[in-house]
């Protein structure tokens, strides 16, 4: 076969195959578009940022709403990524740096300011800058180690941990907008932030639900919708109840299995060692 008038010169048929394959798929994205994904990402670290800013001067419900909306730009800056064929190291590295503020330095200042653990002193700091640590361990594990479970995270993922805090600040304002005023004790928050830290960097799995589909199936689609209706009809509830449903079900679900003797299905990467490869982070 004589290779066209687009071929450099020396290339092997291997090299054209690929480039063809390349240009099939409609070749790599425009620098716009290419760019794109980081702007969310951006939003995200800005959102996180945000956030601090308020939870340090007070504002605390409209902290949580921040971290609340920092979730929504890191869920679709992965999504943008993967439908421009964005992805790139360099974007997953700059998406592990702002979740690291907006779901492990802002929840923990989040819940250092809501749960007054500046009235346990030294150890409240401690137990506020644990949580922030395990954050940044856990989006570090993720970036290095390939996940162990098909279709299940090793320990809590940052996301969920940060909606656990966020959810918490939202329900207790709703308690008292109710006439029932709970003050939660200081070391019983600090407890709390610090073990949703430890779920975080723990070997327990949880299910990401990465693989749920409901194309194709309307009874599905009707029973997502009436999910997604009762949860945003009071969220100030149904986020505490879902979170914390979720936060409970890993170590649940683990001592279920470990007591029945039921294993996980361990996945198997291409050399046919135990563990995966997991999806490239977004751009």
């Amino acid at each position: 076969m004589t290779p066209d008038e687009t071929t450099p010169p020396g290339e092997t048929a291997a090299g054209r195959r690929k480039r063809r394959r390349r240009r099939a798929r409609g070749g790599p994205p425009r620098r716009g578009v290419a760019i794109l994904p980081q702007l969310f990402t951006t939003g995200n670290l800005a959102a996180g940022f945000w956030s601090l800013t308020l939870s340090a001067t007070g504002e605390l419900d409209r902290a949580a709403l921040a971290i609340f909306v920092a979730a929504i730009f890191d869920i679709l800056d992965g999504r943008v990524a993967r439908m421009a064929r964005a992805t790139s190291r360099f974007g997953a590295e700059y998406d592990s740096i702002a979740d690291t503020v907006s779901f492990g330095v802002a929840p923990a200042m989040l819940a250092f300011q809501a749960g007054a653990l500046q009235q346990l002193g030294w150890t409240g700091w401690v137990l506020a800058c644990l949580y922030a640590v395990c954050a940044a361990l856990r989006l570090a594990r993720f970036n290095v180690l390939p996940a162990r479970y098909e279709g299940r995270f090793d320990g809590l993922a940052s996301p969920a941990a940060a909606g656990m805090v966020l959810s918490a600040v939202w329900f207790a304002g709703f308690l008292r907008e109710s006439g029932l005023p709970l003050d939660i004790p200081a070391p019983v928050a600090g407890v709390g932030i610090a073990l949703l830290g430890v779920l975080m960097v723990s070997p327990v799995p949880y299910r990401s639900f990465k693989e749920a589909r409901i194309r194709g199936s309307y009874g599905s689609l009707v029973v997502a919708v009436l999910v997604l209706a009762v949860i945003f009809s009071k969220p100030s509830v149904t986020f505490f109840l879902v979170g914390l449903v979720y936060v409970a079900s890993g170590p649940v679900e683990w001592l279920m299995r470990w007591r029945s003797g039921i294993p996980l299905e361990r996945l198997v990467n291409r050399e046919g060692e135990e563990g995966s490869t997991e999806p490239e982070s977004p751009a």
